[in-house]
């Protein structure tokens, strides 16, 4: 799923012919940072560090930890959840049953009981998409990203964490033109994943990013 920060999307064109396209991709805060000391000489924040003469180590991210949200309704700023309302309702209709990712070992994480929520939008066999927040470990978080690597992703820094993104094309057997995409943000304890096919609102991943970490 593109996103206007996305630092490099990758794209494949897969012609499948005779087979129909699996619309199975998977989806959804927030714990405010903490305000800075006001007596430090120095801030660091996510994406600043320490001081321009400082040592290349990376200054630590403040509140980079979140809770996982308790329902969809604190994934969304009022103007994204308006977009979404508006282009393609409904939120978790229950016959949606697309993954977050495709990714084999991302959906054993999913799979394995780790604290998640997922949120959908649009309509079966529909354009769509869905997002799942997990809790993960650093184990977990590096695992995934390196799956997702070797699976072609494309990741870079982004919002104070890492943002890896994946685009392709397929040809449906009806020779229906399908986008599908998938974006995966790490930060702290916490994995965004986002599958969509055919619906992609610019900003999507940033806005969730600024619901949960502020």
């Amino acid at each position: 799923m593109p996103t206007t920060s996305r630092a490099a999307a990758r794209s494949l064109t897969v012609l499948l012919v005779g087979a129909a396209v699996a619309l199975t991709a998977a989806a959804c805060v927030p714990e405010p940072e903490p305000a800075a000391s006001p007596g430090a000489s120095v801030t660091p924040t996510a994406s600043v560090s320490a001081s321009a003469s400082a040592s290349p180590t990376p200054a630590p991210t403040p509140g980079a930890d979140i809770a996982l949200p308790s329902s969809c309704d604190q994934l969304y700023s009022p103007t994204m959840r308006g977009l979404l309302e508006s282009q393609n309702p409904p939120l978790n209709d229950p016959d949606v049953t697309m993954f977050s990712t495709q990714v084999v070992d991302a959906l054993e994480v999913l799979d394995s009981g780790a604290p998640s929520i997922r949120c959908s939008w649009g309509q079966p066999s529909g354009a769509g998409l869905a997002t799942t927040v997990t809790l993960v470990d650093a184990g977990q978080s590096d695992g995934i990203r390196t799956s997702l690597s070797n699976a072609g992703f494309s990741c870079a820094d982004a919002e104070g964490g890492t943002l890896c993104t994946f685009e392709e094309e397929l040809l449906t057997q009806d020779d229906t033109v399908v986008h599908r995409g998938e974006t995966h943000f790490f930060r702290g304890n916490a994995w965004i994943a986002t599958g969509s096919i055919d619906f992609a609102p610019e900003g999507y991943t940033e806005d969730i990013v600024a619901a949960l970490w502020g």
